[in-house]
């Protein structure tokens, strides 16, 4: 390889994104970078400090006090906030009710995306979100577009809630899905679309394992 290669995975929430490209990264060595994670640890951030999203003067103020770093844990990719593990508090229903309002912000996201196009530069790279193929590296090698249906979706989500102990109603998330669907899809920054020379994968029926061989079928051409 001549250059380091950048695979953009995008879609809709709780298709699996994560899960797809961490299993693509570790399979190829390549780092994991996820995008959307980052934008819920600054709603985390947003939430701690009692952070106003009318409040543009105290966004960009709390943005220079962010510091996202990523690193990896028993083969896992963690997320630290001001050098606070925030993994897990990230992924609760308190941020998922409010991450695509904050993702929405124009500031927020001019941030994050100088931020994620820096990782780029230093190494062979999956990364996940909603518009990395179209915003954040347009000219990826490989870009993959992730959906699949809206009750799957959420009987995943349920699923996961449920073993982390979570007492909330499948009937909660699904609603919250459609919501973030429709707040992904029609912001005025980046909305969620898919790139057109981007790769569609429908994971409705599929299990991990096809999903992960789906995606290195597009990317083997470019690592041979």
């Amino acid at each position: 390889m001549s250059k380091n290669i950048v695979v953009a995975i995008d879609g809709y929430s709780s298709c699996g994104k994560s899960t797809l490209a961490k299993a693509l990264a570790k399979k190829l060595h390549f780092i994991y970078v996820d995008s959307g994670a980052m934008y819920r640890a600054v709603t985390l951030y947003f939430i701690n400090q009692g952070i106003k999203l009318d409040d543009e003067s105290a966004i960009e103020r709390a943005l220079q006090d962010i510091h996202l770093n990523f690193h990896s844990r028993d083969y896992q990719t963690h997320i630290t906030l001001n050098d606070e593990e925030v993994s897990e508090e990230i992924r609760k229903m308190h941020v998922s009710e409010i991450v695509s309002e904050v993702s929405a912000l124009r500031s927020v996201r001019k941030e994050m995306v100088k931020q994620q196009q820096r990782m780029g530069k230093l190494r062979n790279m999956v990364m996940d979100g909603r518009d990395i193929g179209t915003t954040v590296f347009p000219f990826a090698d490989v870009k993959i577009f992730m959906t699949a249906d809206p009750k799957i979706r959420a009987e995943r989500r349920y699923k996961e809630s449920k073993e982390k102990g979570e007492l909330i109603s499948l009937e909660e998330i699904f609603d919250n899905i459609a919501h973030r669907d429709f707040l992904d899809t029609t912001r005025r920054e980046s909305p969620l679309v898919r790139a057109k020379d981007a790769i569609v994968l429908d994971n409705t029926t599929l299990n991990e394992k096809q999903q992960l061989e789906f995606a290195l079928e597009r990317v083997k051409p470019f690592i041979i």
